[in-house]
């Protein structure tokens, strides 16, 4: 075999498990079909560390969610990579949400994601004096950082480990070779590889990738659905210090309040869902986010408002479907030796990107 792991995709997730994979003395290669490392769902987020709040007890987001904030931050204070722990509010701006409230605090600790002091509308005022509630949770581990310094980090890791990524190579087909399966590449001269394992860290590609794959099951292939989320910049000063979120909506978290680590104020994202990825900013929608905004920051004025940038979820589950959870596919799933398949990475892609890679060598080792 001329490599022990093909890993297809060169955002966070793919170069994280890369890395670890080369960690574990592997000859490892990465495949990534546009020009530059991360340029879809990795450089179109909201850039949050997130603490493991949202998500069912048990499941995959929940579980690598926490153990992957706790790696990453881990990870960025020995490497230098730019972040900050700033914390978060969730806030309840009507009476009828703050059961809301009290079943993420349930949840957070039922998800070792720690305790979430309560707070009256006069603390947060102390804490966020533009901010309007009635009462809201104080998410302490919550963070920021710069994810595109993360990825430059865990390559410069995977390629110290002897990886090795290769830039536009868009993945024609994975056939079974021997003990070990066949990755073509789209170049023209029919390169191909042969390895031991093949990762599939596709994002939106995903799906598309795995119907390439030879002996796959299509049963084993879920649906792609894509949702596309716009953000709003905020001109002129900063009116708050750290996130602020409303109670979830749908499918998202709700048009909510990040903070960069240059004290950059953005809003976003929404919830549109789209046939395929398109990152255009499709129509003015300042005053539907100037109204979901005004719920909990009533001195909004709207004209501060300015497009920014879009991006796509690579979701598993339908506008009309219950939200689905990371699918993490290895051999005892699909039947298929050496084959990983990760399905439906959206957030807390970023913040899980470490747990997933350990998970994944683990599938991969046999554990």
């Amino acid at each position: 075999m001329d490599f022990d792991s093909v890993v297809i995709g060169a955002g966070v997730v793919g170069i994280a498990v890369a890395r670890e994979l080369a960690r574990r003395r592997q000859s490892v290669l990465v495949l990534e079909a546009e020009a530059a490392i991360g340029t879809a769902t990795s450089s179109r987020n909201s850039g949050v560390i997130h603490a493991g709040i949202y998500y069912p007890r048990g499941s995959l987001k929940a579980q690598l969610c926490v153990r992957g904030k706790h790696l990453l931050y881990e990870y960025c204070r020995r490497h230098d990579v730019p972040h900050r722990q700033c914390g978060k509010l969730i806030v309840a701006t009507s009476p009828a949400e703050v059961p809301t409230l009290e079943g993420y605090r349930r949840s957070a600790l039922e998800n070792g994601a720690g305790e979430l002091p309560w707070l009256d509308a006069s603390q947060v005022h102390a804490l966020e004096p533009a901010v309007a509630c009635v009462a809201a949770l104080h998410s302490p581990s919550t963070g920021i950082i710069d994810v595109h310094e993360l990825m430059y980090a865990l390559r410069a890791d995977l390629e110290s480990a002897g990886g090795t990524v290769l830039l536009g190579c868009p993945v024609s087909a994975v056939e079974p070779a021997g003990q070990g399966l066949r990755v073509s590449v789209a170049d023209g001269a029919a390169s191909s590889v042969t390895t031991r394992a093949v990762v599939n860290s596709a994002g939106l590609a995903a799906t598309a990738v795995a119907r390439l794959v030879g002996g796959l099951a299509p049963e084993h292939v879920p649906a792609a659905h894509f949702a596309r989320g716009h953000y709003y910049a905020l001109r002129g000063p900063a009116p708050f210090g750290r996130l602020v979120y409303p109670v979830a909506e749908k499918a998202g978290l709700g048009t909510h309040v990040t903070v960069d680590l240059a004290g950059r104020v953005r809003f976003g994202p929404d919830v549109e869902w789209i046939p395929s990825v398109d990152y255009q900013f499709t129509s003015d929608r300042r005053s539907e986010f100037a109204a979901a905004i005004r719920r909990y920051y009533p001195e909004l004025d709207a004209d501060r408002l300015v497009p920014d940038y879009t991006g796509v979820r690579p979701k598993i589950h339908g506008p009309t479907e219950p939200a689905a959870d990371f699918r993490i596919d290895g051999p005892e799933r699909h039947g298929l030796a050496g084959l990983v398949n990760l399905f439906g990475i959206e957030s807390p892609g970023l913040t899980a990107s470490l747990a997933i890679a350990e998970r994944v060598a683990d599938i991969l080792a046999g554990r």
